[in-house]
């Protein structure tokens, strides 16, 4: 039997990335990198039980929820914002992984500002390097 997902599992794989620390964001437990939230708790209470919030960008989150709505989706409180909502008893281990390294690139970079309440608009914006789940979704 897998282990189910949970932010435990976030946290594991997420404190493995480059500069990562634990923290808090809007006192919900989170991971930041360079002081930049990319994986959190969510605290609305809109938002589904034992979901995350990543930041992803306005683009990709479009994406993704169209391409897996079982697993991504968003809420109106959240609409504003660049960031996926997580369902992570439907994610796998290593969707999870590619999706975390995704958003710990996107926030590092600089590519993705999780506040923010509109896209940064950046020339040098590099498109087309996102993780693909399609090879194991559950």
């Amino acid at each position: 039997m897998k282990k189910p997902i949970t932010f435990d599992v976030v946290r594991e794989v997420g404190l493995t990335l480059p500069r990562a620390r634990e923290s808090r964001y809007y006192r919900m437990p989170a991971l930041k990198v360079d002081d930049e939230m990319f994986a959190c708790c969510t605290s609305h209470p809109s938002a589904e039980p034992n979901s995350i919030s990543v930041p992803v960008g306005f683009e990709r989150r479009e994406e993704l929820v169209a391409a897996h709505p079982d697993i991504f989706y968003v809420k109106p409180h959240y609409t504003a914002y660049p960031v996926v909502l997580v369902r992570l008893d439907r994610i796998s281990r290593s969707a999870l992984q590619r999706l975390l390294r995704s958003a710990h690139r996107a926030v590092a970079t600089g590519a993705v500002i999780p506040g923010k309440r509109t896209p940064r608009s950046s020339p040098t914006r590099r498109r087309g390097r996102a993780f693909n789940l399609s090879p194991n979704l559950s």
